[in-house]
């Protein structure tokens, strides 16, 4: 079972290791990038303690440095949840948008900003949101006892469908809050208050982890729901288990993040098409070169127009829709074009 997909330990550490190298580099480097440019020299003085100048320590450790560990959090976990979900459901499609979850923690947050609450009082709202359409989603996606995967996914769109609406008569009556409402739309990490990022990050990593060590359960089904029954695995009991926890983890990032599109949909097809079908590396794959997706793409929001900034969700739909579009006529070409 262990070596069913062909990957052995040492191909697997070579692989992490690489996957993490990809990851640093990215973030030195976006680090260094902004309207004051620091060198890596300066850089790797701060880290050091031995700091050229207490205003490039500031920018590095209170600003940039805080952002970067967002940004892994944020798209390293929407990239893993992405590739649960479409593992679960066997389905290329299936992502946090269109499972709803992104949209009913938009709402929460849209709610909180109507009534004038604290960031912390956002997160609370939006988590709540994403945990009521986690529920709403799985009871009217269950069926005999497990999930269905087709009913899921047109619960997770009916029901996203439903809080956009909302969403959008909220938004008719807003007033000083329109602005912070459509930048958390569109996804933003600016918004996000540097005191939560560690446990956004621990949060993040901690669940990938664990989904990452279920990567064999994964292949399992991807076999079809028999053949992983007749192994052993209680099929249902997994894929509720995966369900919540990815939902769990969207429900966290989009709370301080908003609605950032394309990167739990785009990142795991790019892992899948590099690593090939194996979830063991691709999960964990997903989380490393989801973080280092979006930190790219928020170092050009921060820096394509200083010193205001473009939405980082703007970024990802522009890098991520004509790459997509690619990948899927490139793969799919003889069946569908």
């Amino acid at each position: 079972m262990g070596n069913a997909f062909g990957l052995n330990p040492g191909s697997y550490v070579i692989r992490i290791l690489l996957l993490f190298l990809i990851l640093a580099v990215s973030a030195a480097v976006c680090i260094s990038i902004g309207t004051t440019s620091i060198s890596i020299h300066e850089i790797l003085a701060v880290f050091t303690g031995n700091p050229q100048n207490e205003l490039t320590k500031q920018i590095i450790i209170d600003i940039r440095l805080p952002r970067i560990l967002l940004a892994i959090a944020v798209g390293g976990g929407l990239s893993a949840a992405g590739a649960v979900f479409q593992a679960i459901l066997k389905n290329p499609l299936a992502e946090p948008y269109i499972l709803g979850i992104s949209s009913g923690g938009a709402f929460g947050a849209v709610l909180s900003f109507m009534l004038g609450v604290s960031f912390v009082g956002t997160q609370v709202f939006s988590f709540a949101g994403s945990l009521a359409v986690i529920f709403l989603v799985f009871m009217l996606g269950r069926r005999f006892g497990g999930i269905e995967p087709n009913i899921l996914l047109l619960s997770g769109v009916m029901v996203g469908a439903f809080f956009s609406a909302f969403i959008l008569l909220m938004m008719s009556f807003a007033d000083s809050s329109f602005r912070t409402a459509i930048f958390w739309l569109i996804g933003n990490l600016s918004l996000a208050d540097k005191d939560v990022v560690g446990y956004i990050l621990a949060s993040s990593f901690l669940v990938s982890v664990i989904l990452s060590f279920d990567g064999y359960k994964f292949n399992l089904i991807t076999m079809g729901d028999e053949s992983a029954s007749n192994l052993g695995l209680n099929v249902n009991r997994f894929k509720i288990k995966s369900y919540v926890l990815a939902s769990l983890l969207v429900g966290v990032v989009v709370s301080v993040s908003g609605i950032i599109g394309f990167v739990g949909l785009l990142v795991p097809h790019i892992c899948r098409m590099i690593f090939g079908a194996d979830n063991r590396i691709v999960i964990p794959a997903a989380f490393m070169l989801g973080g280092a997706f979006l930190i790219l793409s928020d170092t050009i929001a921060r820096s394509i127009i200083p010193p205001s900034e473009l939405p980082v969700g703007a970024i990802t739909a522009i890098l991520g829709a004509p790459v997509f579009i690619y990948l899927l006529r490139k793969q799919f070409k003889k069946e569908y074009f």
